[in-house]
């Protein structure tokens, strides 16, 4: 069978994707390969789909041991033969496995990399006496003491490629800087491999950078926008973790909390109910997300700065992964890079803390850039992007900004005459000719006590936020948000520049994307699609991703020969699940009396309405009689 064949047939695509085909082609040249792609580029199918074509087994290293479970499920969804070893496994089960993989039942092995020597049955003794064709080392970053999440077990996988001189090695990774890319390739011991680095740019992901100033009252903003939308909410620690989900759920959301603290059956239950659809936000510290493969996350919010634009892209990366579109929030303030920089300085290795002291301060320039924050992003991981992508805070708000140079220099003029020893609530008291007790007889003589009674505490404190955010204002200790004038405020203010800047409150709608979609369709495909995933014990997105569902619910297929052109549909899943999806689509088209225009098998058909259906036209007539 030709790659192709196998995508059309158990995936349901019609083309590869990137870098996809020519990686699938050089593994099948027996050429050692290390693939960079970003999260949702479908780094699996680069060794699935070899997988079917190649003799013998295919061996999947991985750290992620929650993630096994989806994974080898989805494969047995597509038909196929999929097994993973872990020790989540009790011994009767790991033998019969052991058994399978040994009898050539299983084309494609999930392990981790302590699996492999660890133990008194290594499975680098069973591996030897079976054909391994492919060895695909998953997160490969994790080998390097460079990379954002070091495992001191892959370091052992460079003695694994000697061991196995016949068998070909692919190692992929979604995040890897170039210390990290050098280390990787000779830690793992690949002979002479095959670089493929795709662009790092995921269009369909929003990003947006917002001063954690009412960071609460701001994410129930964001999350207003998006109320059935499934997303993850990042927080630095597990009291902060708590905290949030109580107060989302007190404020009607759906969310529940997963961090290493709580009990590991309530972690588990939490996981899955997520994963399921069950409950919509998870809020979590960064120890959660590398374990799980939900396609459909709509969302990645950090109530804090990560500590390094790796880590910052893995995590808003899970958002968005079915191609739909995806939004990341940060919220950040001065104080964290003070945080995390005492954390960092915790570590005995020097040639560590330096190196990662270099990495939290490119984070926070990302931060506080003036730039395009997707140029910013990509130029980090050397790739260039020419112009501004039109789809982030920043570039929303080019052409949008105002001239406030009177009102910026008298908020600058009260922090210096205020000898820059108070935050911007005091600051904003003295401008506005404040009565209260805060604000003393001296500061009540100041010539600045007044002048700015005329606008708004809301729109002070916006000015104050946007002086901060453009590098007017540091605030240095984030114990005490004192206020000081900038070396750029000071060249500004003596040279007697204008200040323009952006005015508006975060607009969290800017940018937001709508697909075209019948969208009473949609919830009921989506709630069939929950109830065949409870009858097999398996994630929805496992039975077929959002992106597949909607693009039912645009086109509506209601034959087979429709709904095999429709993307995520492949053979097996036409076989197992046809039948009650274009029944659905079928009642859908009766009851609301919508006509297609075509008949023709697979064409991108719209919908037509014709008329007013007759519940419409029932609910109308009662209307106007006053009912």
């Amino acid at each position: 069978m030709k790659p192709l064949e196998v995508l059309k047939n158990f995936y349901g695509y019609h083309s590869f994707r990137g870098n996809q085909e020519a990686i699938i082609s050089s593994v099948l040249d027996k050429k050692d390969c290390i693939a960079l792609m970003p999260t949702g580029a479908g780094k699996s199918v680069c060794y699935q789909v070899p997988a079917m074509i190649l003799p013998g087994l295919t061996l999947v290293l991985s750290p992620l041991i929650a993630l096994m479970k989806d994974q080898v499920d989805a494969m047995n969804q597509l038909g196929i033969p999929a097994a993973f070893l872990n020790s989540t496994q009790d011994i009767s089960e790991q033998r019969f496995i052991s058994e399978q993989v040994f009898n050539g039942q299983v084309k494609l092995l999930y392990v981790a990399p302590e699996k492999l020597y660890g133990g008194s049955y290594p499975l680098v003794d069973m591996l030897k006496k079976i054909e391994l064709s492919l060895v695909a080392v998953d997160e490969a970053h994790c080998v390097s003491q460079w990379g954002h999440d070091f495992r001191p077990e892959y370091l052992r996988l460079g003695q694994l490629r000697k061991s196995f001189p016949a068998a070909t090695f692919l190692a992929l990774t979604a995040t890897a800087d170039k210390d990290t890319r050098k280390d990787m390739a000779e830690r793992l011991c690949l002979k002479q491999p095959q670089w493929f680095i795709s662009s790092f740019d995921r269009p369909n992901i929003t990003y947006r950078v917002s001063l954690r100033s009412d960071a609460f009252s701001k994410l129930l903003d964001f999350l207003r926008i998006h109320p059935n939308d499934s997303g993850i909410v990042y927080c630095l620690s597990r009291k902060s973790v708590e905290e949030t989900a109580d107060k989302l759920n007190a404020n009607g959301f759906s969310a529940l909390p997963y961090h290493a603290g709580l009990e590991k059956e309530t972690r588990q239950v939490n996981q899955e109910k997520f994963i399921r659809d069950e409950v919509k936000i998870i809020v979590a510290t960064i120890a959660f997300g590398m374990g799980i493969d939900k396609s459909n996350v709509r969302f990645v919010v950090h109530t804090n700065m990560p500590q390094n634009i790796e880590s910052y892209y893995q995590e808003t990366g899970r958002a968005g992964r079915d191609g739909l579109p995806g939004e990341a929030l940060l919220f950040y303030s001065y104080g964290d890079s003070i945080t995390l920089g005492r954390m960092i300085a915790n570590s005995d290795n020097p040639d560590y803390v330096r190196n990662m002291k270099s990495k939290l301060d490119t984070m926070v320039r990302f931060c506080q850039t003036k730039r395009c924050r997707r140029k910013f992003l990509l130029q980090y991981f050397g790739e260039e992007y020419p112009e501004d992508c039109g789809n982030c805070d920043i570039c929303f708000q080019q052409g949008n900004k105002m001239d406030v140079t009177t009102y910026a220099q008298m908020l600058l003029s009260a922090v210096v005459r205020l000898e820059q020893k108070f935050g911007l609530g005091q600051v904003i008291m003295v401008l506005r000719g404040s009565q209260a007790a805060k604000v003393t007889e001296k500061q009540k003589r100041l010539s600045v006590y007044g002048i700015g009674k005329d606008k708004s505490p809301d729109f002070w404190k916006l000015l104050g936020h946007q002086l901060i955010k453009e590098g007017y204002l540091t605030q240095e200790d984030p114990l005490r948000p004192v206020l000081s004038l900038s070396p750029q405020a000071w060249d500004k203010l003596k040279k007697k520049e204008k200040f323009f800047l952006a005015m508006d409150e975060d607009d969290f709608f800017q940018g937001v994307q709508e697909t075209k979609k019948d969208e009473a369709l949609l919830v009921q495909l989506k709630s069939l699609r929950s109830n065949l995933a409870s009858e097999q014990n398996v994630p929805p997105y496992i039975i077929f991703s959002d992106a597949t569902l909607v693009e039912m619910a645009r086109y509506y297929p209601d034959s087979e020969n429709e709904l095999i052109r429709i993307s995520g549909v492949g053979q097996q899943k036409l076989e197992k699940y046809g039948d009650a999806f274009m029944g659905l689509i079928r009642k859908h088209l009766r009851e609301n009396e919508i006509v297609k225009e075509s008949k023709s098998p697979g064409s991108r058909l719209k919908k037509i309405n014709k008329g007013i259906s007759s519940s419409v036209n029932e609910t109308l007539g009662l209307f106007k009689e006053g009912l």
